[in-house]
This record gives C-alpha cells, sequence and structure tokens, in this order.
C-alpha cells in the first residue's frame, strides 16, 4: 500500500504502524524506515539528505522520535540535523562528530549526486553538499531494548560494514532492520580501510540464528526479503570460512540472494 503523494520519497505501510520512506530516485534505493508505538516512534536512519524526510515524518505522526542510526554513512543520515534525539553506536559516534573516515568531500559529492533520475529539488546542490555532524543524544550497545510503549525494538551491534553498525529486531512485528549488513542486488561491501570482512561474516552469521523473524529490511534495493534468506546467508557463511574467504582482496562473492565483496 503506497501512502502520501510525494515528489522525492515513495511512502508505504509495510506492517502495522510501520512505513518505508524509499528514494527510489537515487541509485543507491535508499530506505528508511518509521516504526509507532503507542508512546514514541522510532526513525531508523533518515535517508541521503537530497530531500528533508521529516516532511514524511510529520504527515505520519504527531509522537515524539527517536532516530535509529544504522550507521553512519552519507545515505542514512542525510536528515539527522532535523530531529532532536539521534541515537548511534559508540562504534561510529566519532565519524558522526567528526566526519566519515576514509571520505574526502568531493568524493561524498560526486558519489550523492550521480545517476539520479527523478527531478531533484531546488534546494539540494549537490557542489555544496554538507552531511551531517553532530553529537548525539546517546549511544546504543548490543542488547538495548528501545521500548516505544507497546512496542519493543533490541539492538544487535553488528559490525563490519562499519565499527558501529547496528540491526534492530522489532519483537512486535518480528521484521530484522539489517541496514547494510543485509539486502540483495547489490554487493554487501567490506573492501574500505574502515570496513572490516571478519567482523561482517561474524555479523551475518549472528542474524541469521536470530529466532522468530518473519521479514527482512535492509537498507537498499528490494523492499522486504523473506526470512528463507537466512538459510542460504548460513550457507554462504561456510562457503566463505572453509574457503578461506574472509579477507580483503578476494573479490565479489555470489550467494543465492545477495553477495558480498571483500
Amino acid at each position: 500500500m503506497t501512502l502520501i503523494k510525494d515528489r522525492w520519497f515513495t511512502v508505504q505501510e509495510i506492517g502495522n504502524s510501520t512505513f518505508a520512506i524509499s528514494e527510489y530516485g537515487h541509485w543507491e534505493k535508499v530506505h528508511s524506515f518509521l516504526l509507532l508505538g503507542d508512546r514514541e516512534a522510532a526513525l531508523i536512519d533518515t535517508g541521503l539528505g537530497i530531500d528533508n524526510i521529516k516532511r514524511i515524518t510529520d504527515q505520519l505522526t504527531s509522537l515524539p522520535i527517536k532516530v535509529l542510526t544504522t550507521h553512519v554513512h552519507t545515505d542514512h543520515i542525510g536528515s539527522h540535523g532535523e530531529y532532536n534525539e539521534i541515537y548511534v553506536h559508540e562504534g561510529d559516534k566519532d565519524w558522526l562528530v567528526n566526519g566519515i573516515r576514509g571520505l574526502s568531500i568531493e568524493q561524498i559529492r560526486e558519489h550523492i549526486s550521480r545517476d539520479i533520475t527523478i527531478p531533484t529539488p531546488e534546494t539540494f546542490n549537490p557542489n555544496t553538499y554538507q552531511p551531517f555532524q553532530g553529537e548525539p543524544t546517546g549511544l546504543l550497545k548490543d542488547g538495548d531494548v528501545i521500548d516505544l510503549g507497546n512496542r519493543q525494538l533490541e539492538i544487535y551491534h553488528t559490525p563490519g560494514h562499519s565499527p558501529g553498525h547496528i540491526s534492530i529486531f522489532d519483537r512486535l512485528e518480528k521484521y530484522l532492520f539489517t541496514g547494510d549488513l543485509l539486502y540483495d542486488q547489490t554487493p554487501i561491501y567490506a573492501y574500505y580501510p574502515s570496513t572490516s570482512p571478519v567482523d561482517l561474516v561474524d555479523s551475518l552469521q549472528r542474524i541469521s540464528n536470530i529466532e522468530d523473524v518473519m521479514m527482512i529490511y535492509g537498507s537498499h534495493n528490494s523492499l522486504g526479503l523473506e526470512k528463507n534468506i537466512l538459510k542460504e546467508v548460513k550457507k554462504g557463511i561456510i562457503y566463505l570460512k572453509e574457503n578461506k574467504l574472509v579477507k580483503f582482496g578476494t573479490g565479489l562473492h555470489k550467494f543465492n540472494g545477495f553477495s558480498v565483496q571483500f
């Protein structure tokens, strides 16, 4: 079900009081997610920052919103500055405050502005685009539970793609939000110096063992993956480990439904 006609964002209800806010006009096909409780709401990431995602969340809820950052890369923190409560894992705090390590502003601006297929808002200028930097409201750690009232979100520290990457399990809907740890169509990557192939594979193994997952929602490409993909993840992990491929430079590894690149 599609909600809200908007020039940049596509809004879909993916479950009870659960919304995907997608940016299909950009080559990365980024998804952010708004989860409503009876007392508070959680916004998982804030998108690219090409347009202001708060325009959408204001239409969907009047509840106070906590921003839960899966990780500090440009395409996940774009509208962080629009919200009062921002949370991040300690492993990515330095990037949020001082800038993303290993990427120049020139690289970021080139990355954000290429292969856009729909008109961007007049407020977007790739030549002056500046990623959010600022102090978080608080830090997340493994095992934390965010209580929205009638809805609890469990935090899993799943490093590899970034040091402080997290995944979030919604105990109510049984949805697992995996950020850039697991999605389809394009490779999950851990080939930058700031990434860790070993941590990424360990994190994939960990989420593959979470019980009662009904759907997986990554931050890119297809909106929603069936739970059976976790069985394919387990098979892929065995293959990578047995063949000693979990290290920088081994390249692209394709499996049934997903791929990784080291």
